[in-house]
């Protein structure tokens, strides 16, 4: 560790401060630990953050997460099961379409499609039907009350778009190519390497201050932070854990920290699969996790370990402790499920998350203590965002609620039976589950939504580990604190040196 960091501050000492020149430029760079594979909001198969600068919601969030204008100007309930949403005139999208209420049907309508099978329909599954009332004037219509609908419109899947384009270029080269109303305008896209982006001049709340984004894939962790370092790179997400200290040493560069601000980590289980099915080895392989020491010796105590998905910032949140570790008690489990000898399974992992590669070798060391036999299987992050849902029958999986802050986005994607991301099959869960989308009352509806975290710690239909810190690097030029809801919006980015 001391020879890297002697060598990349040698490099940084010899190479010309590029993120000056760019800030000059108004122009910055963002480092990636995964390369783009899509930009189509309404089939995203990995987290937003591009297609977050180039499509609007009608509904956002400001810096201290309440809703806010978007694309709609105001909204409110018409009756338990209609909500109104009065749109924002005047905004067009970068091909000069012009935003408005049939724009906001289309891109409903395409992700209702049954035959779209959008992997993100789970999040708004509840609503019925679009009707447009005239121009700038939607109703729609959810199949029970959803007191979430304002929220649901206020991140992925419903960023708006184009109709006339998409259906003239068709989806495929919509996803390589977008277009939309928001802050920026997509440039070029070319795979494993980076997006560009430039500013759109036009837009609605202003122009933007950084003319020009690349967001460029770096998917080695070294690699990133010397981009920084050396000014290759402005911004870096995803800082590895390990690199930490040689951000916060350098001159040159910030750590940025935001506690509980990254993904919940989990295990998914396939509950369908034997011996999976059996709830005593679900949670035999649930005691049988040190999710402390992993924290603590992995993770250099950036992450906390966890007994719930829901975050604590997320309304519904219930402060159930992590499942404590006993292997001993894991192997009389497996005994009385009719395993006294263990088994052998696969799991799935890929390189996506905080030290995975090692998160993953330590659990299945730990399941090696109690008998059972892991036949680990890696795969890369391009190959692994396709198959939804994985096959494992275990798998490593990231998932957060950080956009809507509310437990529904955290837990019933992946614990409702029969939901794209979902391998859970827990039928007192799936009730649970339904009622908390139809009660609008906030004190009822936070009441069941306790409940389904109890019996999600008792049927164990995945494992949960622990949530991440985000941590980002940044240039001393750059004015970025993080936000609680992960987004990098570059239209509230400064650059010091371009002011």
């Amino acid at each position: 560790m001391v020879n890297l960091r002697t060598f990349v501050l040698a490099v940084a000492a010899l190479v010309l401060p590029l993120s000056t020149a760019a800030a000059a430029q108004n122009e910055i760079t963002i480092a990636r630990s995964v390369s783009t594979t899509a930009m189509d909001p309404g089939f995203l198969r990995e987290a937003a953050t591009i297609v977050d600068n180039i499509f609007d919601t009608l509904v956002m969030r400001d810096d201290d997460m309440k809703l806010v204008p978007g694309l709609a100007d105001s909204w409110k309930a018409i009756d338990d099961t209609t909500w109104q949403f009065n749109l924002r005139h005047g905004v067009k999208f970068h091909d000069g379409e012009d935003f408005n209420a049939d724009a906001v049907k289309f891109t409903i309508d395409r992700i209702l499609d049954p035959a779209a099978n959008s992997p993100t329909i789970s999040y708004i599954r509840t609503i019925a039907s679009v009707e447009v009332v005239d121009p700038y004037t939607v109703r729609i219509k959810t199949n029970g009350p959803d007191p979430l609908l304002p929220t649901r419109m206020s991140r992925y899947p419903t960023y708006i778009v184009p109709p006339k384009y998409v259906q003239k270029v068709g989806n495929d080269v919509f996803a390589r190519k977008p277009v939309g109303t928001g802050p920026y305008k997509f440039v070029e896209f070319i795979p494993d390497q980076h997006v560009i982006l430039e500013a759109n001049e036009d837009y609605w709340r202003g122009k933007p201050s950084i003319k020009k984004v690349t967001w460029r894939a770096i998917p080695d962790g070294t690699a990133r932070v010397t981009a920084l370092i050396t000014g290759e790179a402005d911004l870096v997400e995803n800082v590895p854990v390990d690199l930490a200290p040689m951000i916060e040493q350098s001159p040159d560069a910030d750590l940025v920290q935001v506690k509980n601000g990254g993904l919940t980590i989990y295990l998914g289980l396939v509950m369908k699969d034997k011996p999976l099915d059996n709830v005593k080895v679900r949670q035999a392989l649930d005691a049988a996790i040190d999710r402390k020491g992993i924290v603590d010796n992995i993770l250099r105590g950036m992450a906390t370990p966890k007994g719930t998905q829901v975050g604590p910032a997320d309304f519904g949140y219930l402060d159930i402790p992590p499942t404590k570790y006993d292997p001993q008690k894991a192997k009389e489990l497996l005994k009385e499920a009719g395993y006294p000898d263990g088994f052998s399974i696969k799991m799935q992992s890929s390189h996506r998350y905080m030290k995975d590669g090692e998160v993953a070798q330590a659990i299945a060391q730990q399941f090696g203590d109690i008998g059972v036999k892991v036949d680990q299987e890696v795969l890369d992050w391009s190959v692994y965002t396709q198959q939804v849902p994985r096959k494992g029958p275990i798998f490593m999986l990231g998932w957060g609620s950080t956009q809507t802050l509310d437990a529904d986005a955290a837990i019933y994607a992946i614990m409702r039976s029969g939901e794209p991301y979902s391998t859970a099959d827990v039928p007192e869960l799936d009730k649970l589950l339904d009622e908390s989308r139809k009660i609008v009352n906030p004190a009822a509806r936070e009441k069941v939504l306790h409940e389904v975290q109890k019996v999600a710690a008792e049927t164990v239909p995945l494992l949960t580990l622990y949530q991440e810190d985000s941590l980002y690097g940044k240039a001393k030029d750059v004015v970025f604190a993080g936000r609680q809801d992960a987004r990098i919006p570059v239209f509230d980015i400064k650059l010091k040196s371009a002011e």
